[in-house]
């Protein structure tokens, strides 16, 4: 069973509904004690975290996270050689546009970051 499925079982259990008829436990019901209350209410947290966390997962590129291949490396220096766009690369590459800028860098095509923002040494103020 999925996360996503279970989550509404786990919520129903934890505020005291019986998941299957939509009646309420009654008051003596292992649902109602305390202690088990906390469980329930504590993994209903990590399971809306981890669905959460799969539905951002999903929003990722194809490639997101795997190795780059000396082929990839070639097409996307030559890609930015002809002046193709980063976003360009990105969607060509299932990569994220970050990806293709750090790729870039490592290559040699662009500067590193921080030069990039801090072009020049930078002087104390007043001297």
């Amino acid at each position: 069973m999925h996360l996503e499925s279970a989550l509404p079982i786990v919520k129903a259990l934890a505020d005291g509904v019986n998941p299957v008829t939509g009646e309420q436990y009654p008051q003596d019901s292992p649902y109602a004690e305390p202690r088990a209350l906390r469980a329930l209410f504590s993994a209903i947290d990590l399971m809306q975290r981890e669905v959460e966390k799969e539905r951002r997962r999903e929003r990722l590129p194809a490639n997101f996270g795997k190795p780059w291949s000396e082929g990839e490396d070639r097409a996307i220096a030559d890609a930015f050689d002809t002046g193709i766009a980063i976003p360009d690369m990105a969607r060509k590459h299932a990569r994220t546009q970050g990806s293709i800028r750090l790729r870039l860098e490592k290559l040699g095509k662009l500067p590193p970051s921080g030069e990039a923002r801090y072009p020049g040494p930078v002087t104390p103020a007043g001297t």
